[in-house]
């Protein structure tokens, strides 16, 4: 079997070292020139960094990423609202970590050049157009000269993020992207590390919100500290100000009186905003759920799929997930249109629910529901909002998500993972 892989993100790249590590050929053709390591802060979770561990890449991405111990919702003053620990800590049995989204990208990418040798990527080739015969399915690229070139596989998987040229083949009348009226800054300022340098925060409510967590270790004792600020601007009825761009700049006088608006003890946020070397805007949006993704050869993979809301620390987990799942479904069933059929039907559903739970809010509608409940703050969070129905937001989340601790800790045991033995002697070395 051969399969086609059009895009070099998270999702993609994960999906290549999942299908060589069962033996199974592929090619990932990328439009960009070549692979940058772009992007902000993201969070992994437990389920998804279990794939990456049985993948062997758990020592790589402790050099580069932090282990999340802790995660703290609070209003805009500051008032803890929920306190929980993550990861190991919580007792999984793998990490979640905190990253730079393109430092992720990046080991993924060195680790495929690692096993599947330079050639797998081809940069610089741009998804034109596809068509499906009997027994194989062709794809049509364009290089930067304008040079065309096809290619042939027995399956084709579109892996090209929210503004997937694939998808918009298969669903050329789409309605497009939704826009739920917020707007969304995004920044990384080297400062001096807050709590223990493993906590993240979520601030705010329903009209703004606030996060922060750290992402890397910096030089003189710093932290790479990644932020996020968020305004409602509308209810999503008008179209956004800005086409969605990961790499669009923001503008400092745009920011600034949103930031205003919170209050924490434990970091000067006016100050970490400005001192950011440049951070990025762009509006919150995300598609309504397909009916199918796998039309004959061709299915859909990660945000190409199921672009969602970034709430709950989901989007890149849920590409590794889909990596995984396909993978297993492609080399164990008879022919290639059966796996990508069994893959959807596990997959599709899953992620549906996942976006509509994050157009709710997902586990961040407990600050939401405090703010409605005490916009002006509270004496006690208890007799605002108490602590079984805070409970019940923030896990039931993780559930449906499928990262709640019993999920993700089964299943490593079911498998029997051959990765055991690299977490155990992971969590020997210094955690950072």
């Amino acid at each position: 079997m051969h399969v086609v892989i059009v895009g070099a993100g998270i999702g993609g790249l994960a999906l290549a070292l999942m299908l060589k590590a069962r033996g199974i050929k592929c090619q990932i053709y990328e439009a960009a020139p070549k692979i940058r390591e772009l992007g902000v802060g993201i969070n992994v979770l437990p389920h998804a960094i279990a794939e990456l561990a049985e993948l062997g890449l758990l020592a790589r991405l402790d050099e580069v990423a932090v282990r999340t111990r802790e995660l703290i919702y609070a209003n805009r003053f500051g008032q803890e609202i929920w306190r929980e620990p993550r990861g190991v800590e919580a007792g999984y049995q793998v990490p979640q970590f905190s990253i730079h989204r393109g430092h992720l990208q990046g080991v993924l990418r060195d680790a495929v050049w690692q096993r599947l040798g330079r050639a797998a990527v081809r940069c610089g080739h741009t998804f034109r157009a596809l068509t499906q015969a009997e027994g194989a399915v062709k794809a049509r690229f364009t290089d930067a000269t304008g040079s065309r070139l096809t290619v042939a596989g027995d399956v084709l998987v579109g892996c090209d993020g929210i503004h997937s040229a694939v998808r918009r083949q298969l669903y050329p009348h789409e309605s497009g992207l939704k826009w739920n009226g917020v707007l969304m800054w995004r920044g990384a300022t080297l400062a001096k590390g807050f709590l223990d340098g493993r906590t993240m925060i979520v601030g705010g409510g329903f009209n703004n919100k606030l996060v922060l967590y750290p992402i890397g270790r910096g030089k003189g004792g710093k932290q790479l500290i990644n932020w996020v600020v968020t305004y409602r601007m509308g209810d999503g009825s008008n179209p956004p100000p800005r086409r969605e761009d990961w790499n669009r700049r923001g503008v400092l006088a745009e920011v600034l009186p949103h930031v205003a608006r919170f209050h924490t003890p434990h970091v000067d946020l006016v100050k970490l905003v400005r001192r950011a070397p440049a951070f990025y805007e762009y509006p919150m949006a995300d598609k309504d759920p397909l009916p199918r993704w796998t039309h004959g050869r061709v299915t859909l993979l990660g945000d190409a799929a199921h672009p969602m809301y970034p709430v709950g620390s989901n989007g890149a987990s849920q590409a590794i997930l889909d990596a995984r799942c396909l993978a297993d479904h492609l080399v164990s069933a008879e022919h290639g249109r059966a796996a990508l059929a069994a893959y959807e039907a596990q997959r599709l559903p899953t992620t549906a629910e996942i976006v509509r739970n994050n157009r709710q809010g997902g586990p961040e509608g407990v600050i939401d529901e405090v703010e409605r409940r005490a916009p002006d703050g509270f004496s006690d969070i208890d007799d605002v909002l108490s602590h079984g129905k805070r409970e019940a937001i923030v896990k039931g989340y993780a559930q449906l998500a499928g990262f709640a601790k019993e999920q993700v800790n089964k299943a490593r045991r079911a498998r029997g993972s051959k990765a055991a033995g690299e977490v155990g002697s992971a969590r020997t070395r210094k955690p950072r």
